[in-house]
């Protein structure tokens, strides 16, 4: 793992966002984790520190536990970069497009491979992007030339605010996405909205 966390102080750093964003001082917009703690917790647990994290627009939780000081991290939000925390000092970056970390963080591992480094990579995305073709033609590469990558899917079964099997007619994800071996999957249910923090309404 690459550095000490608790579920505890995971709650507490959404809290204090949820507070800030509901008090008008984040003045774009905020994705919050709540439910996945412990998941979250076991994933980081055989992530290193040298490993690279590629995120979606949620990724408070990746920035914390990959090391990022959480001042520096809430000093961020309240600029305004939730939704696309980079952290290149920490090998941590998220991008606020579905799926537009996907082939990047296949790249990086493909160069990983070729120059016979050790690091690894992890992409986080969610249930509705393991039905793109993006992840489909993704994780089918990295399986098919073994690739030192893991897609972790973050099944919520939500796609925004609709439910993603309402969109896809399964609760199944993708035989091709969850039978793959480069792919993990954990469920989760947050108490906050896709957006915002449930208080405050953003536009």
């Amino acid at each position: 793992m690459t550095m000490s966390v608790s579920a505890h102080d995971l709650i507490e750093f959404e809290e204090q966002v949820a507070e800030s964003f509901n008090a008008g001082k984040i003045r774009a917009p905020v994705h919050l984790y709540s439910g996945c703690e412990e998941q979250m917790i076991q994933v980081f647990a055989d992530i290193n520190k040298e490993d690279f994290v590629f995120c979606t627009w949620r990724s408070h939780y990746q920035c914390l536990l990959k090391g990022v000081p959480r001042a520096q991290v809430f000093g961020a939000i309240l600029d305004g970069r939730s939704i696309a925390l980079c952290f290149p000092e920490y090998r941590v970056f998220s991008s606020a497009i579905v799926g537009g970390m996907i082939s990047i963080a296949v790249g990086t591992a493909l160069g990983l491979k070729r120059q016979r480094k050790h690091e690894r990579v992890w992409c986080f995305l969610g249930d509705m992007a393991a039905f793109t073709g993006v992840t489909a033609v993704a994780a089918r590469y990295a399986n098919a030339h073994d690739l030192p990558i893991t897609f972790v899917v973050e099944d919520n079964s939500l796609s925004v605010c609709t439910e993603t099997s309402a969109v896809w007619k399964t609760d199944e994800i993708p035989p091709e996405i969850s039978g793959n071996r480069k792919v993990v999957t954990y469920k989760y249910q947050s108490k906050y909205p896709h957006a915002g923090a449930g208080v405050r309404v953003q536009f």
